[in-house]
């Protein structure tokens, strides 16, 4: 059966979603893989190396002749619609904003593996491409906040004087936030972190943080803040004005502010207002990994960065975008590994044959047969109708 792997076309996208390490996993399971020349340059992974690993490059991959396409950014409507009929594609889907491309799946009859669907269990761990970019991306966040920040982060005791460490505030400590916590430690700062599940404090505290206890419930109703696979749950907006409330002197007391609060499917939570950004010290730096989702802070712009006005100066406001492809060659290699480790659950002898019996493979299942088989997509397609 013939392996597709396609250049990425979304502008600013640099990685690749095989690599020639996962295309010699591919072919020992009896695959043949087809690489489209150029697919890995921007990570780092020559046409040379992926042909010496096996696979065939090709100036341009004929989709319409694939057993399976494996992609990183999802598929526009018009590529998925060109699709042989029971042919398979693995890579992020983004169900919940790309229903067009959905449709198009479930119209060409594509069975379709959204990784954002992936099952976090324990099984699962070695798919979950979620948690792989997270990682990658809570690394950046704190490196591109390191460069904007006109001071050090770790303390230095000179003959000069010495110099304070910064004082970074981490809200969100899902994968990202702790990779964040475990960097700007390293870098020397001192760390604190929130999250809205105290049951991460250990955790937080095993990155060298410090976890900062909010007494959300004295005032509203005692509500989980467990998310289904380990997200936090949105709060109601009257215990989400009170966190932020709690939140704004950590928040004026800190140099480097990073958020990383998501909840997968919906626009991120608005954990940051303004006037609580206009409380920082001027020269300090926020970084927002959400706000491709919309942003925890409030008037955040992906892509951008703005400098908002503070007493004495300003406070520079940082939306990443494509934070994980900021770091291509790493991310793709951890990225490559969940897609094949997903395909390799559903290859057996050299015949790929999805078992929907299989809790990871049933989860991860975005359209089959010309269904859409993830119920809240189907719901908000019928809702469109």
């Amino acid at each position: 059966m013939l392996v597709g792997v396609r250049r990425e076309r979304c502008a600013g996208e640099r990685r690749v979603a095989a690599t020639p390490e996962t295309v010699q996993q591919l072919t020992a399971l009896g695959l043949q893989v087809a690489v489209e020349s150029g697919a890995g340059s921007a990570a780092g992974y020559s046409d040379e190396a992926f042909a010496g690993a096996g696979a065939t490059v090709v100036p341009d991959l004929l989709t319409e002749t694939l057993d399976v396409l494996l992609h990183v950014r999802p598929l526009p409507p018009e590529a998925a619609a060109g699709l042989r009929t029971g042919s398979i594609t693995i890579g992020f889907a983004s169900p919940a904003s790309e229903l067009p491309a959905v449709r198009a799946l479930a119209g060409a009859g594509v069975t379709s593996f959204a990784l954002e669907l992936v099952p976090r269990i324990s099984r699962a761990q070695g798919m979950d491409a979620l948690s792989s970019q997270a990682l990658v991306s809570g690394y950046r966040a704190v490196l591109e906040a390191a460069v904007r920040y006109p001071r050090f982060f770790p303390l230095y005791m000179t003959a000069a004087g010495t110099i304070p460490p910064a004082r970074v505030l981490v809200l969100g400590a899902g994968v990202a936030g702790l990779q964040a916590i475990g960097t700007a430690k390293r870098l020397g700062a001192r760390v604190s972190a929130n999250d809205i599940r105290t049951a991460s404090a250990d955790e937080v505290a095993s990155m060298g943080g410090t976890f900062i206890h909010l007494d959300l419930d004295t005032r509203t109703a005692q509500t989980s803040a467990e998310g289904g696979g380990g997200y936090a749950r949105e709060l109601g907006e009257d215990r989400a004005k009170h966190q932020r409330a709690l939140l704004a002197p950590h928040v004026a007391a800190a140099d480097v502010l990073i958020t990383t609060a998501a909840i997968p499917g919906r626009a991120a939570p608005l954990l940051v207002t303004l006037d609580m950004v206009a409380g920082m010290r001027a020269g300090s730096v926020v970084v927002d990994l959400a706000a491709e989702s919309g942003g925890n802070v409030e008037g955040v712009q992906a892509g951008q960065d703005l400098q908002i006005p503070v007493t004495g100066g300003s406070v520079t406001l940082v939306g990443l975008r494509d934070a994980a492809s900021a770091m291509p060659s790493d991310a793709s290699r951890l990225y490559a590994k969940n897609v094949a480790n997903l395909l390799a659950l559903m290859t057996a002898d050299g015949q790929i044959a999805p078992d929907f019996a299989d809790d990871v493979v049933a989860g991860a299942c975005l359209t089959h047969a010309g269904t859409v088989r993830h119920a809240p997509t189907a719901s908000a397609m019928e809702a469109l109708k």
